[in-house]
């Protein structure tokens, strides 16, 4: 197996809530698989289906104690705030403050169908409810205040137009050269 490409700011897939997992199947457990991968390859802690172009509700991550997929995945309640550096492999090597619920409760399932309930705080709840955004259609930059997201549109246009110059057939971007 290999790892995909990631899709990048600008993608139209990024921004588009991604559907229901109907039957988790050996396609499923496929997909996962080369999430992981992907993950791993990136280097990061967790990835959204739709971050490879799959439109299902599904995510994968690693907070060091091993790989974890989570289908269809529902965020049930939130407290606090809790402030952090995020970043995002769909906006590589850019990260911001971010603040966020602190404890969540996450409900979803396994690969084997079984339910799963979570409850957690800090960081793991931070991949959680990053991830639950990129299922929802939202990119990190969409969580910065108005003067940080325009200024962070502009860095990444800019970003858009030196690849496009330098990488016109888009190949080099395709296969992470």
């Amino acid at each position: 197996m290999s790892s995909l490409p990631i899709r990048v700011y600008g993608d139209p897939v990024l921004n588009t809530a991604a559907s229901e997992v109907e039957e988790i199947d050996g396609r499923i457990a496929q997909l996962a698989d080369l999430m992981i991968e992907t993950m791993y390859a990136a280097p990061g802690v967790g990835l959204a289906a739709n971050q490879i172009g799959v439109q299902k509700r599904l995510f994968v991550y690693d907070k060091g104690d091993g790989p974890v997929v989570v289908i269809n995945p529902l965020i049930v309640e939130s407290e606090g705030e809790w402030t952090y550096e995020e970043g995002c492999l769909s906006v590589p090597g850019l990260s911001w403050e971010i603040t966020r619920p602190n404890a969540i409760h996450l409900k979803g399932y396994d690969l084997d169908g079984n339910e799963i309930e979570v409850e957690t705080d800090e960081f793991e709840g931070r991949i959680f409810q990053h991830e639950m955004d990129h299922l929802n259609g939202v990119l990190l930059i969409e969580r910065l205040d108005p003067d940080q997201r325009r200024a962070a549109k502009k860095l990444l246009r800019q970003r858009n137009v030196e690849i496009a110059r330098s990488d016109p057939d888009g190949l080099h971007l395709l296969l992470g050269e």
